[in-house]
Parts: structure tokens; C-alpha cells; sequence
């Protein structure tokens, strides 16, 4: 992802419907947003997951992930074309998700979508139908530093016996 879309690019991205992004580097939701604009369409519907400082009465210090990056990528455009097929229903017109590796500091992004859609019902379906896919089917692992010293917590939507 790093730095804005261009003029450009905007013209490369005319036509597409979807983008799947693995970065390490901070995401960027306004570029998420640019590429899925469309006139036709009422509504971009988006979601920031972030580092949080907390986590069961733990103190977070920060994250960091990691994934089997091409089969993380390849799952994740597969997710993003169900949600264009009509799996959150029949006006989802384009779709992001941007998902980082390595280290995410406290209130960073570690993963992003964005969804243009006619109407903002699908918009947030679309976007609970991604995330909650994402963690159930991509293989992507997040370990959570806590100032206690523990650092291991299982992705507990994860089944790795889902392909």
C-alpha cells in the first residue's frame, strides 16, 4: 500500500472490483476508500481493526503477525469475490482488504476493508462477512506482547482444518 493513489493509478483501477493488500507497513484507509469508489453506489462501508491496549485484563504492548503470505493472499481474494458474487447480498460493487504483517504498535490498523456498495445494509454485512471469514480461513497469526511477559494468544476463530 505505502503513499497516496495517483491520478494515475486511479486510472489502472478503473474497471477492477477488488484488491487484497499484505503490507508491513501502516495501511492506509483513505487509499482503501479511493479504490473502491464508485458513483453508483450509496454507500463505502468500512472496518479498522486496531491495536488495542488491552486484552482480558492483560495489558497489551503491541502485536505482531505473521501468515503464509501467497495462501494468505490467495484466501483472502477468494473471500472478497464471494462477497461479489452476492454472499452479503446483490449490491456489493467493489471490495478492499489490506491486512499487516510484522509488528502493529498500539492504536495502529492490522487489517482494513472497504466496501462500495448500493446501499449500506450490504455495506456492513459485506464488512462482518469479511473479517469474521478472515479470522475463521486465512492463514495469518497474531502474537500479543503483554506487559506481563506472556506473549502467545491463540486465534481462537482460526480452524485450521478450513481450506
Amino acid at each position: 500500500m505505502g503513499g497516496q493513489v495517483s491520478a494515475e493509478a486511479d486510472a489502472e483501477i478503473e474497471g477492477e472490483r477488488k484488491w487484497v493488500f499484505i503490507s508491513h507497513d501502516p495501511l492506509s484507509l483513505d487509499e482503501l476508500m479511493k479504490m473502491v469508489s464508485d458513483p453508483a453506489c450509496g454507500a463505502i462501508t468500512t472496518f479498522s481493526g486496531t491495536t488495542r491496549d488491552n486484552f482480558e485484563g492483560k495489558k497489551v504492548l503491541r502485536l505482531e503477525y505473521e501468515a503464509y503470505e501467497p495462501m494468505a493472499l490467495k484466501e483472502m481474494d477468494r473471500i472478497l469475490q464471494e462477497v461479489l458474487e452476492g454472499a452479503c447480498g446483490k449490491g456489493v460493487r467493489r471490495v478492499a482488504c489490506a491486512h499487516r504483517l510484522g509488528v502493529v504498535p498500539l492504536a495502529e490498523a492490522s487489517v482494513l476493508i472497504a466496501v462500495a456498495s448500493e446501499h449500506r445494509p450490504e455495506g456492513f454485512a459485506a464488512c462482518r462477512y469479511i473479517i469474521d471469514t478472515l479470522k475463521a480461513k486465512v492463514p495469518i497469526w497474531k502474537k500479543e506482547i503483554y506487559a506481563d511477559g506472556e506473549t502467545w494468544k491463540a486465534n481462537k476463530e482460526w480452524d485450521p482444518t478450513h481450506s
